[in-house]
């Protein structure tokens, strides 16, 4: 790419390809691979990275809500899609644009039956979720007479999938509680089948659990983060390739004079003549306040620039005493080189955080 002409995201669908092929290289040819394309893409663009691994031959996508999965219909995308979060009041629309619900309670199973009955649908797709540990959403481990008592009573809906969701597959200190989990999901997942009287595809591993516990592949696995280069360990996140790069220009340069101050407030007084460039990009772009007074930084020309005094809604100001540079010059938050995982740390937060948070006004731009 060349230098940019104003704030910009470059979504590398190259770098997608390869984390894809090698989160695949993972687990046996059997199983299958749901691609998690949920919020925006992890902040990049959702139809375009859908649209390459459709191409590339993911299995499933995974979104959380309705309106995500709408999206990529209407786009074009034929692969199914899991909706992980349904809300009822979108149940009509889910149906109509054929997705997926994930039915994570007795009663959204109930209130999902009688819309498909009330459309007249026969044996229409569903998944069904397990608590077994996240305690976030899912059925109980033990509920599984209830849930067959209500499938049996009506042909509307069928059930395509059981997943549950591991709550710390990436934490070595938590592995006796994930393989807890693994074990609760697969005596609860038996325990379904052998009511229902036919299996069902399970999937339980994320991203962490594809490489930590092979044992829990089953016959899907799903992948977010890994998809867009973090594998939440330091030797995966050597072979996985960032897809996104945040990228900027310095609009103008000031220089300040001992006991000066730099933004809203005077959060930066200088003690010794110090030179700052503004760059067009704040916290409604996704560089919260948090990163503001030293803490977070960016590339120039090679060379570290800490932000002074508070990020603002549209700018914020780095330090550029000791680097030369000029009015256009390119600026970089992260990319291949400058880790999205690094920059986050200092703010105390995670990847996945500052790469969702990218804003949509930010413009886009595809390398393929």
């Amino acid at each position: 790419m060349g230098k940019v002409q104003e704030t910009t995201l470059e979504i590398d669908l190259n770098a997608l390809a390869h984390n894809f092929h090698f989160l695949k290289s993972k687990f046996a040819s059997t199983v299958k691979f749901m691609a998690v394309v949920k919020a925006f893409a992890y902040g990049s663009d959702a139809v375009v990275v859908a649209k390459k691994l459709e191409q590339l031959g993911a299995d499933y996508f995974a979104v959380a809500f309705a309106r995500e999965g709408v999206a990529l219909r209407d786009a074009g995308i034929k692969t199914p899609i899991l909706v992980l979060h349904p809300q009822p009041s979108d149940f009509e629309i889910l149906l109509d644009k054929c997705l997926e619900p994930n039915l994570y309670s007795l009663s959204v199973l109930r209130t999902f039956i009688a819309v498909a009955e009330k459309e007249q649908q026969q044996n229409y797709p569903v998944h069904l979720e397990f608590n077994t540990g996240l305690n976030r959403l899912g059925l109980s481990c033990e509920a599984t007479s209830e849930i067959a008592d209500l499938l049996s009573k009506s042909t509307a809906v069928k059930v395509k999938s059981v997943f549950s969701h591991m709550a710390a597959s990436e934490d070595e200190n938590e592995k006796k509680f994930t393989q807890n989990q693994i074990s609760k999901f697969k005596i609860a997942a038996s325990a379904l089948e052998k009511v229902l009287g036919h299996s069902l595809c399970r999937h339980m591993c994320n991203t962490s659990g594809i490489f930590n516990y092979p044992e829990a592949h089953f016959d899907m696995v799903r992948s977010g983060i890994g998809l867009y280069g973090f594998g939440n360990n330091l030797e995966f996140d050597n072979q996985l390739k960032p897809v996104s790069q945040l990228k900027s220009l310095i609009s103008q340069l000031h220089t300040l004079q001992p006991g000066d101050s730099l933004g809203y407030n005077r959060a930066f007084i200088a003690q010794k003549k110090t030179k700052s460039a503004t760059i067009p990009i704040g916290h409604a772009d996704g560089i919260g306040r948090q990163y503001g007074n030293g803490k977070g930084y960016v590339f120039i020309h090679g060379q570290k620039a800490s932000i002074l005094g508070n990020v603002c809604m549209d700018m914020l100001m780095v330090d550029v005493t000791h680097i030369p540079c000029k009015e256009g010059d390119e600026v970089i938050f992260f990319d291949a080189h400058y880790s999205a995982n690094t920059l986050a740390e200092t703010a105390k937060t995670i990847s996945y955080e500052l790469i969702t948070g990218v804003s949509q006004r930010v413009k886009r731009v595809i390398i393929n």
